[in-house]
């Protein structure tokens, strides 16, 4: 394991806060490979280096966006190495479909429930129609 004397290197809670990641979920995207392994002081202090610090924001951002851990992973190689445009068009277009779809199922979803909240007669009918539903 390397060690590391540069001042601008960041400590992990550093960089939890900067960032707004978690330090757990920082450990976990290096224990799949997201995140390299950082670099150590020599008490053994994991450091960050700037680098390090905008990949994790870049994972943020597209975690944000609701792309999967694949799909970043995808992504995260294509911008490290230059990755043609028509390649990230198209993992973005993938994830779009599935979102659309989510919209589709949600809507669906939506219309169920208030169909449901519908038959209820402001809580005074007994059995409760949305828990006869339910239950059926």
């Amino acid at each position: 394991m390397s060690t590391i004397t540069n001042a601008r290197a960041i400590a992990i809670g550093e960089l939890s806060r900067r960032t707004g990641v978690n330090i757990e979920t920082i450990r976990y995207y290096e224990r799949i490979g997201m995140m390299p392994c950082p670099l150590r002081s020599q008490g053994g202090q994991r450091l960050y280096t700037q680098d390090q610090s905008r990949r994790l924001a870049f994972i943020k951002r597209a975690r944000t966006l609701g792309f999967t851990l694949e799909q970043i992973k995808a992504l995260l190689v294509l911008a490290s190495g230059g990755g043609a445009c028509a390649e990230v068009k198209r993992v973005t277009e993938q994830h779009l479909d599935e979102v659309r779809r989510r919209i589709r199922d949600l809507r669906r979803l939506q219309k169920v429930l208030e169909d449901l909240a519908a038959q209820c007669d402001s809580g005074r009918m007994s059995p409760c129609p949305i828990l006869e539903t339910l239950s059926a």
